[in-house]
């Protein structure tokens, strides 16, 4: 649970930029998008067995909590170039999402809904 900070350049716009394992520590199989929260949604409710994530709030701003099973983080999320490392067995939640809040996620592995853990209870009885 750390925050992780992509290097930006800044001249007529902002350029932010990773590639190998520079500054996400995973190669990238996946990459996705979530936008368009609803108001009072919380999303995620997971954790996963293998897959590490890397998440950044490219506009707007939301609350990510993380949770190794014995110690809880919030990391308020509001620059994009400044996000946050997910590493496996970490149970996330997302909320306060601003109106426009566009989030982008790199993910370690590709899609495998057997790698979810949904349950916080089972979550909590695998960290131990």
């Amino acid at each position: 649970m750390k925050y992780i900070v992509l290097p930006k350049f800044i001249d007529d716009a902002l350029l932010l930029s990773t590639q190998d394992k520079t500054t996400i520590p995973f190669v990238t199989k996946r990459v996705f998008i979530i936008s368009h929260v609803k108001q009072n949604t919380v999303r995620g409710k997971h954790a996963h067995k293998k897959t590490e994530q890397a998440l950044f709030c490219i506009q707007g701003s939301v609350t990510v909590r993380l949770d190794n099973g014995k110690r809880k983080k919030s990391y308020h999320l509001t620059k994009p170039n400044k996000g946050v490392f997910i590493d496996r067995m970490i149970w996330s939640e997302m909320d306060n999402f601003s109106p426009d809040a566009i989030l982008i996620v790199f993910a370690s592995e590709y899609y495998n809904k057997s790698d979810y853990i949904r349950d916080y209870k089972v979550f909590l009885h695998k960290a131990r």
